[in-house]
């Protein structure tokens, strides 16, 4: 919890400051990087000639007349709780996270400061669902390249920005053997330096900022986030049921790691009292015939056999968890 330069926790919980009536809800938003082939998973065209249709066959679901890909066993027995769009596309072919974060074609116009992603939006208008976490939690891994990742607060401002625990933020949420007491020494030194800041403050900024503070000390000594996002509570039953990854392997070098965990840390989330939280996962950017080496590691049919399964196994169990938790009334998946 610094006194001056960059954004502490205190900052972050500004976005908790909203007045109205503050529902429960909450939803989950899984970026596939680079986007999926939608004609292999869920709209398949069995009847195409097999160069259009390509290898995989549809199976049935528990919804009569649905069928989806022969690589989603458990998604097809878990149809009834499932909802495809078809009709939802975007208005460019680029594979920018922009339109999927915010709703807006990148390529064009915007306001000063850009257009707020989703879960900005709902820090803006929603605020806190509990005191003691945040709004809006983002899980997203940064992705080298630049197009994949999400577009940011924008005209919004910092303030609801997601507080991101995959950086180095999440250390701010542990006390690391730092004593009560030693906090509330250093709660008094913080006021301290307020009031020389106060004092030299000629536009009222600092207005409020007790409160903030308050409300990051409430984090602090609550450990609530802290404790979701630690797998090693989580009965390793569970964890072995939506799987696991290496979050050091950036698929292809550029995308996010395929991490099937981070699913389960938005699960553990949600019910920490976070409102909208994000993730990237694996990427989906495919290609037909050799990479630079020569290899055919990216050719889309070789990559959807590996990730088609994983993806099957780690989002059913998402679904399964949020109704067996009684969370699924409250709480919307989004892929």
């Amino acid at each position: 919890m610094g006194t001056a330069g960059g954004w502490t926790l205190p900052d972050l919980l500004r976005a908790e400051s909203r007045s109205g009536r503050k529902s429960q809800k909450s939803v989950i938003m899984i970026y596939l990087v680079g986007g999926p082939p939608h004609q292999d998973m869920f709209d398949l065209k069995p009847e195409a000639p097999r160069e259009i249709a390509g290898p995989w066959r549809p199976i049935a679901t528990k919804v009569p007349g649905f069928e989806i890909c022969e690589a989603f066993p458990r998604l097809a027995s878990l149809a009834d709780k499932l909802t495809v769009i078809r009709s939802l596309v975007g208005n460019q072919h680029d594979h920018d996270a922009v339109q999927v974060f915010n709703g807006h074609d990148p390529k064009k116009r915007k306001p000063s400061g850009g257009w707020p992603q989703f879960g900005t939006m709902v820090s803006k208008v929603q605020g806190p669902a509990r005191p003691e976490s945040p709004p809006y939690v983002s899980l997203c891994y940064t992705c080298t390249h630049g197009p994949y990742n999400e577009p940011g607060p924008g005209f919004l401002g910092a303030a609801h920005s997601p507080f991101r625990p995959m950086g180095e933020t999440r250390h701010d949420m542990v006390l690391n053997g730092v004593t009560l007491q030693r906090l509330a020494d250093r709660k008094a030194l913080l006021k301290g330096f307020d009031l020389i800041r106060r004092e030299i403050d000629q536009t009222s900024m600092m207005t409020g900022l007790d409160a903030f503070t308050e409300q990051a000390m409430g984090l602090l000594t609550s450990s609530k986030l802290a404790e979701a996002l630690d797998l090693s509570r989580e009965d390793p039953r569970t964890v072995v049921r939506y799987g696991t990854g290496d979050p050091k392997i950036m698929m292809d070098g550029n995308g996010a790691p395929r991490v099937p965990q981070s699913l389960l840390l938005a699960r553990r989330l949600i019910e920490a009292g976070v409102r909208v939280v994000t993730l990237n996962y694996s990427k989906w950017d495919w290609h037909g015939g050799l990479n630079a080496e020569g290899r055919a590691n990216n050719s889309i049919f070789l990559r959807e056999a590996e990730d088609f399964p994983v993806f099957d196994r780690c989002v059913s169990a998402l679904v399964e968890d949020l109704h067996l938790r009684g969370l699924a009334d409250d709480c919307a998946v989004v892929v």
